[in-house]
């Protein structure tokens, strides 16, 4: 069975005794939210929307937590991980799972929701932690939570202007704006792995998920047409713990041949990289040292993942654990069960990730294209950022 960190929970129609249940909070909760904050990253297309749910108590500890907000829109929330969401027209009541109970002083938890929406999705309202506002906010006189005024804006459209609030603490944080040439420089050099062929990385000001730069890689298929662009930042930083965060947009499906789009040099094997790309139809990630793959290539696997959307810009995120060599990814803000290594092997998953002991040190950043088979695409790469917790999209 798949690791209840992952657990998808159907959101239950909410009813009155729900209702009454969700008013009671741990005790001491003003001690508990004390500085609590909570950050909604949305991902709106549609029809449809899916956010993730950064939650932080703040300076003192919780043991089981209810988070509440208000929808001014007409978002209706159809399902839920890693928490148990219910929601009573505009207002949404999310309780923590099993597993995530427990958030130490200082620390965070994260759970996520989807649903549908109508004509409007303006921002949520109201965070509240056990009853306590979050984000600043001062409680309202009636004791009720009061609106957020930070509460993450939704999307809508190719946003214009820098990277997103909280990139800036990032170790790196690159929108390509500082890019003067048509080929990258600076904080970014072009290099071509194994062998330099006909592929090639250009600055785009053509077409940019925000301001107006973006870095564009014409991938050809074949073997020796890799090119990739690298940082050339001193990642040291980030420790054994990274998290990184990257807009792209792509032109052709990925095919069946592997591929692969982002790569990063893991000194702990030998310095092969590690990397993720597609294969099969579908987003993968691939130890370039035994070829092991993550989710595993069987037709359950691979259905555990997810297709790389074309023609519109995608938020990828991923977090590597090197310490305890752990993997997630989260495509525009919602995890991927497939692209999950939890350091319990699980067949059609991780199984075949973990035939041996995995504890990446990874040193580089490298965005691009590598094709081992007759796959080719174009594909544009934007707001890039690595921290040493997750940035969102």
């Amino acid at each position: 069975m798949r690791s209840p960190r992952t657990l998808f929970v159907s959101v239950l129609a909410a009813t009155a005794t729900v209702a009454a249940a969700v008013v009671c909070v741990v005790s001491g909760p003003a001690a508990a939210a004390q500085g609590c904050r909570v950050d909604y990253l949305p991902n709106v297309w549609t029809g449809g929307f899916t956010a993730a749910v950064h939650v932080a108590p703040g300076d003192t500890a919780v043991n089981g937590w209810t988070v509440t907000w208000t929808y001014p829109g007409d978002q209706r929330i159809t399902g839920a991980w890693n928490a148990v969401v219910t929601q009573s027209g505009s207002a949404v009541t999310a309780r923590n799972a099993s597993w995530n109970a427990g958030v130490p002083a200082g620390g965070s938890t994260e759970f996520g929701v989807q649903g549908t929406v109508g004509a409007g999705a303006p921002a949520p309202t109201g965070f509240a932690l056990d009853g306590v506002p979050c984000n600043g906010a001062a409680p309202s006189p009636t004791g009720s939570p009061s609106p957020s005024p930070t509460a993450s804006p939704t999307p809508t459209g190719s946003p214009t202007g820098p990277p997103p609030a909280g990139c800036a603490g990032a170790v790196l944080c690159d929108g390509f704006e500082n890019q003067t040439g048509t080929t990258p420089a600076g904080d970014w050099s072009v290099v071509n792995p194994d062998c330099a062929g006909a592929g090639r990385a250009v600055v785009d000001g053509a077409t940019a998920h925000s301001g107006s730069r973006a870095v564009r890689i014409d991938g050809a298929g074949g073997y020796c047409n890799h090119v990739f662009v690298r940082s050339t930042r001193d990642l040291g930083a980030l420790g054994a713990v990274r998290y990184g965060r990257f807009w792209v947009r792509h032109s052709t499906a990925l095919p069946t041949d592997h591929v692969t789009l982002l790569a990063m040099t893991d000194a702990a094997d030998g310095n092969r990289d590690l990397r993720m790309g597609g294969q099969n139809g579908a987003l993968q990630w691939n130890r370039a040292s035994d070829d092991a793959t993550l989710p595993e290539q069987s037709p359950a696997g691979v259905a555990l993942s997810l297709p790389l959307p074309t023609g519109r810009w995608s938020c990828l995120e991923f977090m590597v654990d090197g310490g305890t060599g752990q993997l997630r990814t989260w495509l525009d803000g919602a995890a991927v069960t497939g692209l999950t290594a939890d350091g319990v092997p699980t067949h059609d998953i991780d199984g075949q990730w973990y035939n041996r002991t995995w504890r990446p040190r990874l040193t580089d950043l490298k965005l691009g294209w590598e094709s081992y088979g007759g796959g080719a695409d174009t594909l544009w790469f934007d707001d890039v950022a690595l921290g040493t917790t997750r940035i969102g999209c």
